[in-house]
């Protein structure tokens, strides 16, 4: 697990420094502290910072080679099938000088070329130079655990697992992009290939780019196929389940480090905990994080599942203290980023990271078996769509008295709009729930001038347009489909690497492993969400061995109490952030209904707490970077 970063110039006869990539690696020494390396080629420099976790010698040093030196790579991972091909490649003529997967790598291109990545199992970002072909490649993995990030003027391609390391480079300009930011207020971070700055990409996952003569091409080599549905008794599932589940979990267990494990006490991370301890010889190291209010701590149930696979378990608590962590995230996250999620995530990333090195999580769950809650709201959808449409409007309408029972709260007020919008705009139905500014809201804060700019940028097309893309009728598998290429890389996978490799720490998530998300989008979706009951057949499939009251309990999610704390502790700092800094002063918001916003959740029962802190980590990242 490490830092990438790289620069190839166009043209052939310039002579890159080391110099230009040392200070790129400058600034992401927290992904790499045990070990760096700078190459150059002429015209391409490679480098790395070195987070040791396979092969700790300095035979693992990166970037490395092949044996004549015609091939070198920086990478940036864990392939966890590498030791399926080094054999084969020993008997094909390959020599080896280092027991690492980045190695096998190397020699897999050799064979395959771009095709090495279709074997890969795992997680990585890479970048390879071909010296005799005077060839990039750029990989990531197939469902964007791993971050790349790169930039591309008339001169050169500068590329790196995070873009304050192409920033370094005072040429590259800080332009910022206004409709990312008009899109990140509604989906709460910025969606793939945008990232918040003018010129700087990411690359999207289960992509390559390939750069040669001056040509630059990008191709997907993987995606997820919703079309095949396997006809299996429910036993049949839960065994399939269970079997892949456990092999992900034990390839995943592959560390010349200390390793432990996220434990938040929900299913998904209770489950790979129990799959661990089947393979554990010592009592597997826990970590979980809690908060003071009750409704958002669910530490009880971790320990619950602590006690019954005997784990060493660690605890740490969150309380709102934690602002002054906040200019330290808008840091590391670099792109606006709004999950507030992002808090605990960084500290129980910081906590465990005292005690190991390695730690696996739980994250993939929802997204394999539909366990959001949002899932099941194209129900709702459905029986709301038979009332006459004459009936509906009436519902809805300002002033209604169904209406302002059903406002009382942000999940009646969603909900109908979501029911409301899935009888007369399907295209847009998801968007409709999920979103945390919605259209109108939006406008009803932004200045006239920046309205009119943003509506020819509708938010709900990029969400819509995935949905599209799927390939499937069901409307359970759309949504699926659109959270794996736009939620999961873009803030959960996002939130996850950074907060640990912040704290050097390297994050292993075996429910996002491609094989298992492969077997799970065969499984029929009445199986996956069946009378009501999300995860459905994964919550059978855990029945032996996690308790009925961790299974069967309402979902919390690893939520930040921030109703609480904006009508409490951080009023003031919520007026003081917003109001008096730089984001007012783009011309893009109205101070007058911005307050009005702010006073609103302040003083009635109206919540709106997560477009505060979406205002807020904006507020940080424009301090930041601008």
């Amino acid at each position: 697990m490490c830092g990438i970063a790289g620069k190839v110039y166009f043209d052939p006869g310039y002579r890159l420094a080391d110099q230009e990539i040392d200070q790129m690696l400058n600034q992401i020494k927290h992904r790499g502290p045990d070990d760096f390396g700078i190459e150059c080629f002429g015209q391409a420099g490679l480098g790395q910072r070195r987070l040791a976790i396979i092969d700790v010698s300095p035979a693992g040093h990166n970037p490395m080679t092949n044996e004549d030196g015609t091939v070198w790579i920086t990478f940036n991972g864990e392939i966890y099938n590498y030791l399926d091909f080094r054999d084969d490649l020993i008997k094909r003529g390959h020599r080896f000088t280092s027991k690492t997967d980045t190695e096998v790598i190397i020699h897999l291109y050799e064979e395959y070329g771009e095709d090495c990545v279709k074997k890969l199992r795992g997680m990585f970002a890479f970048a390879i130079w071909d010296v005799t072909q005077k060839k990039l490649l750029l990989a990531r993995d197939r469902v964007g655990k791993k971050p790349l990030k790169y930039y591309i003027d008339d001169k050169h391609i500068a590329f790196a697992s995070e873009l304050k390391a192409i920033l370094a480079d005072p040429a590259i300009p800080r332009i910022i992009d206004e409709v990312a930011i008009h899109h990140y207020l509604t989906l709460q971070y910025v969606q793939h290939p945008a990232t918040g700055f003018k010129g700087i990409q990411k690359l999207p996952p289960g992509h390559y780019l390939t750069m040669q003569h001056g040509r630059v091409e990008i191709k997907r080599y993987w995606n997820l196929d919703y079309s095949h549905k396997l006809n299996l008794s429910e036993a049949d599932w839960c065994e399939r389940i269970i079997a892949k589940l456990d092999e992900a979990t034990r390839i995943r267990l592959m560390s010349d480090v200390p390793l432990g494990a996220f434990l938040s006490g929900g299913i998904d991370s209770s489950a790979v905990v129990a799959m661990m301890a089947r393979h554990s010889d010592q009592p597997v190291k826990t970590f979980s994080i809690g908060f003071n209010e009750a409704s958002h701590d669910e530490t009880r149930y971790a320990r619950m599942i602590a006690q019954q696979f005997a784990t060493n378990h660690i605890e740490f608590t969150v309380e709102p203290k934690a602002v002054e962590l906040f200019p330290t995230l808008a840091w590391h996250f670099e792109e606006p980023f709004a999950d507030p999620s992002a808090i605990p995530t960084y500290y129980v990333a910081k906590l465990t990271r005292q005690h190991v090195t390695v730690a696996l999580n739980g994250d993939g769950g929802d997204e394999n078996f539909a366990g959001y809650g949002r899932y099941n709201y194209h129900l709702m959808g459905k029986k709301y769509a038979m009332i006459p449409s004459w009936l509906r409007q009436g519902l809805l309408v300002p002033g209604a008295d169904l209406a302002k029972h059903l406002i009382k709260t942000t999940f009646f007020d969603r909900a109908a709009r979501f029911a409301h919008s899935l009888a007369d705009a399907p295209e847009h139905r998801y968007y409709n729930y999920i979103c945390y500014f919605t259209t109108e809201e939006k406008e009803s804060i932004y200045t006239k001038n920046f309205a009119e700019r943003m509506r020819q940028h509708d938010s709900a097309q990029i969400l819509s347009d995935l949905a599209m893309a799927s390939g499937s009728n069901d409307y359970l598998d759309k949504i699926l489909y659109t959270d794996i290429n736009s939620y999961l890389p873009n803030a959960l996978m996002a939130k996850v690497d950074i907060a640990a490799m912040a704290n050097s720490l390297e994050g292993r998530s075996p429910l996002l492993d491609h094989e298992l998300l492969e077997l799970t989008a065969q499984i029929p979706s009445l199986l996956k969400i069946k009378n009501g009951e999300t995860k459905y057949i994964f919550k059978k499939a855990l029945e032996p061995m996690l308790p009925r009251e961790i299974l069967y309990r309402p979902k919390m999610g690893f939520g930040v109490p921030l109703v609480h704390w904006f009508r409490g502790e951080l009023k003031d700092y919520m007026y003081d952030t917003i109001l008096d800094g730089k984001l007012l002063q783009q011309g893009w918001f109205d101070r007058n209904r911005v307050k009005q916003l702010l006073d609103t959740h302040a003083t009635t029962d109206r919540d709106y707490a997560n477009h505060i802190w979406s205002l807020i980590m904006l507020e940080h990242w424009l301090r930041t970077w601008f």
